[in-house]
């Protein structure tokens, strides 16, 4: 059996990276530090036709998924859709797309973050979504390029492709005003995701904007799931606690889950309760009645994300850029 990367890395006293440098001829270490690499790896009988067989391909792009509450990362229409977008953004540019999950666990990470390293990744479009500062920046002690995908933070240096959430939650919050005259509620996600975060910011915006107080609109703090919404907007409609005329809702999910449990409850749709939702899902048209969403170009973003990577690929030195994809109101029987 032929000596690994990680074992030359432990006999010359090296890091894993500046082995996996030398080995790749990348730019980073020396040009003693390669000859010793190189020498010892041939010493020791490395099998380089790994590296042959890299150079015969581009290499492959890893989508690194990262997972935390699983309520918003997983097999989702959303996320299947994005993924679509890198691979086909990745064989336009002749690389392998590989998926990748990063799990919450502090014991085994930094395992699945080598193991990520030490393949033939060429670089990673990360899917942020559920990430926090310190997950990002574990990311960034890489030797690989990569772009964040679905979030942002505004002290991190990093490329960034992401939905512009602001927009979205005003034009839904906006339409509301428009179409019942009266101030919206609003179905907030219970989790704290960076991408409520900001829709919460583009909802109350649009209140302002009307001439409405922020404290004035009805807000409910839901599960981001069908079913978790469900049984929570059950128990708020058994309480007392006040209910508006029209909502808008952190994603889909949560407005579908929510207009089950109005429904129950004998409130008409949009009669009594106007609701949209956010990221058009398949299941938003075919619910009864459709519902109103905010369409997020799913797909392309994940495919500028792709071609966002191989430009950095080429050239290290590129300047980090955040793209925020716009989005459109699709107005359908619900509101």
């Amino acid at each position: 059996m032929s000596i690994t990367a990680k074992e030359l890395a432990h006999i010359l006293g090296l890091s894993p990276a500046a082995v996996s440098m030398a080995l790749s001829n990348k730019p980073g270490v020396s040009t003693d530090t390669r000859r010793l690499v190189l020498e010892t790896a041939e010493k020791h009988g490395y099998d380089f036709t790994k590296l042959a067989e890299k150079h015969n391909i581009r290499g492959t792009i890893h989508l690194v998924i990262y997972r935390k509450h699983g309520a918003i990362v997983g097999e989702t229409p959303f996320f299947l859709e994005l993924s679509e977008g890198v691979a086909e953004g990745c064989r336009k540019a002749d690389y392998k797309m590989q998926i990748s999950y990063l799990l919450e666990d502090e014991e085994t990470i930094e395992d699945q973050l080598e193991a990520i390293q030490f393949s033939d990744c060429a670089g990673m479009v990360v899917l942020g979504t559920e990430m926090t500062r310190d997950n990002v920046r574990r990311i960034q002690k890489l030797p690989l390029p990569y772009v964040i995908l679905d979030t942002y933070f505004e002290d991190l240096n990093c490329d960034y492709v992401l939905i512009n959430n602001v927009q979205g939650a005003y034009q839904a919050a906006a339409h509301l005003i428009k179409v019942t005259g009266r101030q919206p509620g609003y179905l907030r996600s219970s989790y704290p995701i960076g991408n409520f975060v900001e829709r919460n910011s583009g909802f109350f915006k649009a209140v302002r904007a009307n001439g409405m107080s922020s404290a004035g609109s009805v807000v409910h703090f839901l599960t981001p799931s069908i079913d978790g919404a469900y049984a929570d907007m059950k128990e708020i409609l058994r309480s007392s606690d006040p209910i508006a005329r029209a909502y808008f809702a952190d994603n889909d999910l949560i407005a579908l889950g929510a207009m089950k449990a109005f429904k129950e409850a004998g409130y008409r749709i949009p009669e009594d309760v106007a609701i949209v939702g956010f990221d058009n899902l398949p299941a938003s048209l075919v619910v009864d009645p459709s519902l109103t969403t905010i369409h997020v170009p799913k797909g392309e973003m994940g495919k500028v994300a792709a071609e966002r990577l191989v430009t950095l690929i080429r050239d290290r030195a590129s300047a980090p850029m955040k793209i925020e994809m716009n989005t459109t109101l699709i107005r359908r029987k619900s509101s």
